[in-house]
């Protein structure tokens, strides 16, 4: 079957009803919390541990080393945890996940300065400008409505705070391209599904990026958001890429 109807089937999987696809992603990722970072890990071949580095890296903490910073769509906490065991770091980070299953998944992981916390990207519990910078690892894609969340982030954002969203994308040379679509889209959903018991999970994975805007989009869209001096950065090929923006 040619790709191009291959995207066609699996973009079926992606609700684009708003309500309809924020329940569908809670219980979903509730369901599959449990192997969530073993499937993470193994799919990835561990380079997504890497990418996770680069994104906090990205995010400029040591500038305000003692700050609050907020992991949106934290999941299992990885990037929170990481974060707040970077040698230097004084502040505090916020998990923040609507699918408490996942945050409970991590909860082995916590140390003193992560505090998970329920709540939808949508609309967030966090008062104005309280956020010394914000992160987002693979989880942006799965809102169900980008631009609201765009917003959300940059309210709570205090000024000169950065937002850094690490997310999956489809690489744009021919050959790298094709072998991506004959891993995402055949052999990850059969791996995934058999370890998490979740196949349509694994089969929303590469849907959910197929719909997702690409590079130039994503950085327009933070920039009419409010954010200045948008750059991305592709990784591994152009399968993931780092984007980061400014709020002034």
């Amino acid at each position: 079957m040619p790709i191009h109807e291959v995207a066609t089937e699996e973009s079926m999987l992606v609700p684009a009803d708003r309500a309809t696809k924020r329940a569908f992603v809670r219980g979903m990722f509730s369901a599959i919390a449990p192997r969530y970072d073993l499937l993470n890990h193994l799919l990835s071949f561990n380079i997504d541990r890497r990418w996770r580095r680069r994104a906090i890296a990205a995010l400029s903490w040591r500038a305000a080393p003692a700050g609050t910073y907020l992991d949106l769509c934290a999941g299992t906490l990885d990037v929170a945890v990481a974060l707040a065991r970077e040698a230097g770091f004084r502040g505090r980070v916020l998990g923040a996940d609507f699918a408490e299953p996942m945050l409970r998944a991590g909860r082995e992981k916590i140390t003193a300065r992560v505090s998970p916390v329920v709540a939808d990207a949508l609309e967030l519990p966090l008062p104005n400008e309280c956020a010394s910078g914000a992160i987002v690892a693979f989880g942006i894609r799965n809102v169900s409505d980008l631009d609201v969340a765009l917003r959300e982030v940059f309210r709570i954002l205090d000024r000169g705070a950065r937002f850094v969203i690490l997310e999956f994308t489809t690489p744009r040379n021919p050959l790298m391209r094709a072998l991506y679509h004959l891993y995402f889209h055949r052999l990850l959903p059969v791996i995934g599904g058999i370890v998490s018991g979740h196949r349509t999970a694994y089969r929303y994975l590469p849907a959910s990026v197929a719909q997702f805007p690409g590079e130039e989009e994503l950085a327009r869209r933070m920039g009419a958001a409010g954010f200045t001096d948008v750059k991305w950065t592709s990784l591994s090929f152009g399968i993931a890429a780092i984007h980061v923006g400014t709020k002034r």
